[in-house]
C-alpha cells in the first residue's frame, strides 16, 4: 500500500471536517474526498471569499459545505476534525470540545509527518525560515534529489502522500502554530533547524514560553543519529525564567551556523576573510565567499550557513556554490520589483517584525525610503528605531499602526538630529504613490512594513503582489 492508500485505510468510515478553508485544509479535503471519505468544508467565511473555483472543485467531489456564523454546529456528527493551523487549541474552546467528545483533533501536517516515508528536513524559526527552506530544498534538487516542499511555506504536504517515495526528500517549514500540537512525532524530522528565536506573535500565543516550547518540539523527538542545526548567535532559551538553552534538548548530532564566531561543527562566517567555512571533526572546509551570495544582507549570510549545516554530506561545494550564485531570493523578501528613471524598488512585504526590517535596513547598507505601517501584533517597535534613523531618509506610514511607529520614533533621543522625513498617509495605495514622488534618481525604495497586512490585506502576500501591481503600473 501506498502511503497514501495506509492512511486513508486507517479513516474508512469515518466522517471528517477540515475548520477553516485556507490553503492547507482545501486541498487535503480534496484528497479525502477522493479516496471516497465523507469530508465536511468548514469555514465562518462564504464561497465567494473561500474561492468560487476552489468551492466548485470540492463540491464535484462530493464535498459538503458547512458556513458561516454556525459553521461549527456539525462539529459533534464528526469523527475526525482538522484545524487549520491558524487555529490555535488553547484560545478555541470547540477544540477541547471535540477532544472531550472523543473525536480526533489532527492537522494536515501531523498527518503528513506520521505517515511520510521519505526523510524530512524541518525548519522553524522567528525569522528567514522560508529563505531557509527554500535554499535547503535548491541545494537538495541541484544534487538529483526530488524534492517536495511545503509546509508553512505555503503548500499543503499531505495530498501528497500518493506520489512520494522513500527515496524522496520532504523540506518542510513549520510555524509555531504547527507544531504546537506535533507531539510524539517518534525519530523525527531527520533533520531539525531552528533559525533563531526572538520574542513575536505575542498576539496568540498564551506566553513567550509556549512559543518557544512550540519551536522546541521539532527538536525533541529525534534519535541520536539525527541532525539538528541551530543558530550559535542566538539565545534558545528567550522566554523562560530558569535559564533552558534549547541545546540541551538535542537528541542526535548538534551543527551550529555562525555570522560571528567559528564553531566546532557547522557552516560560519570568517568575519576578516569573508569566507563561509564549514568545521566538522576537527576539520575545516571553505565552501565559498559571502560575495558568491547573489541576495543581499548578511541575515541571508546566516540563511546559507544555516542551510549549509542542514546538507552538509548530502549536497557538494559546487552545488552549493551554484545555488549561492544564482538564486535570486524568495518572493515577498527584498525581493527586487524593478528599476524606474533610476530609483531602484524592492517588496519585503514578510517584513512582519522590528527584527526583520532591522535585517531590511542593513541590508542595503545606505539611507533609503521605506514604506511601513499595517496591523498590530503586539511587538515591541522601539528596538527598530534606532536602525531606522540611521538608514532611512524618508518613511511613509500608513495603515493600523501609523500612529505607534511614529510616536516611538519622534519620542527617540535621535530623532531631531536624525534628518528623517516622516509622512503618514491612510492606505497602501497612496503610501507608494508619495514614496514615487520623493524618489529621485540612485535612490532605492522599498515596502518593509513591521506589522502584518491583515488592516487593508488578508495575507502579507496579497499586500505584497499589491505593492508590485502599483509599482510596475508606473510610466
Amino acid at each position: 500500500m501506498t502511503p497514501a492508500e495506509k492512511y486513508i485505510e486507517s479513516i474508512k468510515g469515518k466522517k471528517v471536517a477540515f475548520v477553516g478553508m485556507g490553503v492547507a485544509n482545501l486541498p487535503c479535503a480534496e484528497f479525502t474526498a477522493k479516496y471516497g471519505i465523507e469530508t465536511y468544508a468548514c469555514d465562518k467565511r462564504d464561497k465567494e471569499y473561500i474561492g468560487k473555483e476552489a468551492c466548485e472543485r470540492l463540491e464535484s467531489l462530493g464535498v459538503h459545505f458547512s458556513l458561516g456564523e454556525n459553521y461549527l454546529d456539525i462539529l459533534p456528527d464528526m469523527d475526525i476534525v482538522f484545524r487549520s493551523h491558524g487555529i490555535l487549541p488553547f484560545q478555541n474552546p470547540w477544540i477541547g470540545e471535540c477532544i472531550k467528545r472523543g473525536q480526533t483533533v489532527t492537522t494536515e501536517m501531523e498527518v503528513f509527518f506520521k505517515f511520510c516515508p521519505a526523510k524530512i528536513y524541518a525548519v522553524t524559526g522567528s525569522n528567514g525560515k522560508t529563505t531557509t527552506t527554500t535554499l535547503i530544498s535548491k541545494m537538495l534538487e541541484a544534487e538529483g534529489f526530488k524534492i517536495f516542499v511545503g509546509g508553512n511555506i505555503g503548500k499543503a504536504l499531505m495530498p501528497c502522500l500518493d506520489e512520494i517515495t522513500e527515496n524522496d526528500i520532504a523540506v518542510v517549514e513549520l510555524s509555531s502554530f504547527q507544531l504546537l500540537t506535533m507531539g510524539n512525532m517518534v525519530n523525527r524530522p531527520d533533520v531539525a533547524v531552528v533559525t533563531n528565536i526572538e520574542c513575536t506573535h505575542q498576539d496568540h500565543h498564551i506566553s513567550l514560553d509556549e512559543y518557544v516550547d512550540a519551536k522546541r518540539n521539532i527538536l525533541i523527538y529525534q534519535n541520536s543519529s539525527q541532525r539538528t542545526v541551530l543558530n550559535a548567535d542566538c539565545d534558545y532559551s528567550i522566554g523562560h525564567s530558569v535559564y533552558h538553552d534549547m541545546r540541551y534538548d538535542v537528541r542526535g548530532k548538534l551543527y551550529e551556523f555562525s555570522i560571528e564566531h567559528p564553531v566546532e561543527n557547522g557552516a560560519y562566517l570568517d568575519t576578516q576573510s569573508g569566507d563561509i567555512l564549514f568545521a566538522e571533526n576537527g576539520k575545516t572546509t571553505t565552501v565559498m565567499n559571502k560575495d558568491d551570495i547573489r541576495i543581499p544582507g548578511m541575515h541571508n549570510v546566516a540563511n546559507y550557513c544555516t542551510a549549509i549545516s542542514a546538507v552538509w554530506g548530502k549536497v557538494s561545494i559546487d552545488n552549493i556554490k551554484k545555488i549561492a550564485q544564482t538564486f535570486g531570493g524568495v518572493e515577498h523578501r527584498i525581493e527586487f520589483v524593478r528599476e524606474l528613471d533610476g530609483v531602484r524598488y524592492y517588496n519585503d512585504s514578510i517584513a512582519t517584525s522590528p527584527s526583520r526590517v532591522i535585517s531590511g535596513l542593513k541590508a542595503f547598507g545606505r539611507k533609503i525610503i521605506v514604506i511601513m505601517g499595517g496591523s498590530d501584533k503586539g511587538n515591541d517597535m522601539s528596538e527598530m528605531v534606532p536602525y531606522i534613523l540611521k538608514y532611512v531618509k524618508t518613511l511613509v506610514l500608513n495603515g493600523a499602526t501609523a500612529d505607534k511607529i511614529y510616536d516611538c520614533i519622534v519620542n527617540n533621543d535621535g530623532y531631531e538630529s536624525s534628518g528623517l522625513e516622516i509622512i503618514k498617509t491612510d492606505v497602501l495605495k497612496n503610501a507608494v504613490g508619495i514614496a514615487r514622488e520623493k524618489a529621485q534618481s540612485g535612490d532605492i525604495v522599498t515596502l518593509c512594513p513591521a506589522c502584518p497586512a491583515f488592516d487593508q490585506f488578508k495575507t502579507f502576500e496579497y499586500r505584497g503582489r499589491e505593492y508590485k501591481r502599483l509599482v510596475n503600473e508606473f510610466e
